[in-house]
């Protein structure tokens, strides 16, 4: 009868122990922000990125560099994924959740907060990402006339060594027009956390209203925490 009040005690404690535990991990991972980095391409998100990442030591998350890494990894779904590529298919957007959420599993421990750039693409990866990730604190949406945009690309194209039949303004045209789409959907669903930040000025200027915002987020973060 003592053995087993015992066992009823140690069981007890150890669920404890458990729930302890896994609340610490909540409010930790509660603590840590969540940034989505929207804009087409050509908008400068890019510089931004590097920029945030060195103030403020966040980790940075490419679904399109995490993609090419799953590759160079050779591992089983890095030669999946390279078969889908190579076939000229779309990787699933399932496929792209996952490893963004392993990247950030493994990160939640040292990271300090998540700049997630270039995702979601549509609306509805925003609400799958939050319902299997984490939600999302803040969207920073770099916004740019087409034609600064086209002119940003067609530059870059021009310079660099590698020349791509895509890299003609009629293509680049269409891509943008799929872009402004998607996202103007995106915008709609989350307003309430999105700020639309004039991407046509200097990269300095631009900063400091992101710094701005993330500063925001931060505070009420630590707001919250304080309260728990």
């Amino acid at each position: 009868m003592l053995f087993m009040c015992h066992q009823k005690v140690m069981k007890k404690e150890a669920e404890e122990k458990l729930k302890a535990e896994e609340l610490r991990r909540a409010r930790a991972a509660a603590e840590i922000p969540i940034i989505w980095i929207l804009g087409g391409p050509g908008c400068g998100k890019g510089t931004q990125c590097a920029k945030i990442v060195e103030k403020y030591g966040f980790t940075h998350l490419s679904s399109g560099d995490l993609l090419r890494n799953e590759v160079a990894s050779g591992s089983d779904k890095g030669r999946q994924l390279q078969a889908v590529m190579a076939s000229g298919g779309l990787v699933s957007n399932d496929e792209v959740l996952s490893l963004l959420n392993d990247a950030i599993t493994r990160a939640k421990g040292s990271s300090k907060g998540f700049l997630i750039d270039g995702y979601p693409r549509e609306k509805n990866q925003g609400i799958e990402f939050e319902l299997r990730v984490a939600p999302a604190d803040l969207a920073l949406y770099f916004e740019c006339s087409e034609d600064t945009m086209v002119q940003r690309i067609m530059a870059r194209a021009a310079a660099s060594s590698v020349k791509r039949d895509d890299d003609n303004e009629k293509t680049i045209r269409a891509r943008l027009l799929t872009f402004r789409q998607n996202t103007n959907a995106i915008l709609e669903c989350y307003e309430p956390k999105t700020l639309t930040i004039n991407a046509e000025r200097d990269v300095d200027d631009i900063f400091l209203e992101v710094v701005q915002a993330i500063d925001c987020v931060l505070k009420k973060k630590q707001q919250n925490a304080a309260q728990c």
